[in-house]
């Protein structure tokens, strides 16, 4: 994702579907470019924030970028061990923790894993549509069904202040395999 240099704000780019893009989660496309985007963006806003995005909690990020996939904690940890990082588990469930809290992944309940966050430092209320067959995920903009979600709970007078929407299916590419 581009960004005003003045400003540092996010400018969404044609050149750059896999941000703006959920669909192409499920589609062929240079996720490299996406991948570093995300992670720049990410080292950008830690560094802003005060955040300290030590070599680990890089390395987490930059494996959860590698593809569109969620991935559980002791995968991350087996891919951190193999990079010299270590073998014990608060090493990868810290940095997982840091990067959910600053906002530059997801826990997706439904797999008890983790993905990237493919929109950092943006307000945004994401969908996790997860294919059953491959566990390829798409992060969807959900705004309208947060509000609707919203719009129930207040008749009822409750407010959400967190929500998790996670939808199991097919991506296209499964969907065709199994036809």
């Amino acid at each position: 994702m581009p960004h005003d240099p003045a400003s540092g704000a996010h400018v969404h780019d044609e050149d750059c579907p896999g941000c703006a893009s959920p669909d192409l989660a499920f589609a062929r496309h240079d996720h490299s470019h996406c991948a570093a985007d995300v992670l720049a963006r990410a080292e950008t806003l830690a560094a802003a924030s005060g955040a300290r995005m030590t070599p680990v909690r890089k390395r987490v990020l930059e494996i959860l970028l590698e593809n569109h996939k969620a991935m559980g904690a002791y995968d991350v940890l087996q891919r951190l061990a193999a990079d010299g990082f270590g073998n014990q588990p608060p090493v990868a469930y810290r940095a997982l923790e840091f990067l959910v809290e600053q906002g530059f992944a997801h826990r997706i309940r439904r797999l008890n894993a983790f993905a990237a966050c493919m929109h950092p430092g943006e307000a945004h209320a994401p969908a996790f549509l997860i294919c059953k067959a491959c566990d390829t995920v798409a992060e969807a903009p959900a705004a309208p069904v947060r509000a609707a979600l919203d719009t129930a709970a207040a008749a009822i007078g409750f407010v959400v202040e967190r929500s998790n929407i996670e939808a199991l299916g097919l991506c296209p590419a499964c969907r065709d395999t199994a036809k």
